[in-house]
């Protein structure tokens, strides 16, 4: 059974930072693309940013490039967003998510597996 669980959210000041961690189980973790995405209240899932099986490609929506970094260690079947910079409007429950392929994902409806989330509130 897959299992992708995100921690370190919570609550932070604007101009603040948090890494989130998602540590996955159930699968062979270097076969999968990861994804992080987040969901503001009364809004759709977007996509913030994803990552190749191997690390060596990543991808950002524009809202957070320059500002978040996502990696991963699979020796450690766990994937990082390290987000700095941290503005009101990310406030927001952050998902991970796990793609089986060997390129990068931005669509929501791409990735086979989810977590359940973590909050991020961001106060001004």
């Amino acid at each position: 059974q897959v299992q992708l669980v995100e921690s370190g959210g919570g609550l932070v000041q604007a101009g603040g930072s948090l890494r989130l961690s998602c540590a996955a189980s159930g699968l062979t973790f270097s076969s999968f693309a990861m994804g992080w995405f987040r969901q503001a209240p009364g809004k759709e899932r977007e996509f913030v940013a994803t990552i190749t099986w191997s690390g060596g490609s990543t991808g950002y929506a524009d809202s957070v490039k320059g500002r978040f970094s996502i990696s991963r260690d699979n020796a450690k079947n766990t994937v990082y967003l390290q987000m700095n910079s941290l503005k009101p409007e990310d406030t927001a429950v952050y998902y991970c998510a796990a793609k089986g392929g060997w390129s990068r994902y931005f669509r929501r409806n791409q990735y086979d597996y989810w977590g359940q989330g973590t909050q991020v509130t961001v106060s001004s």
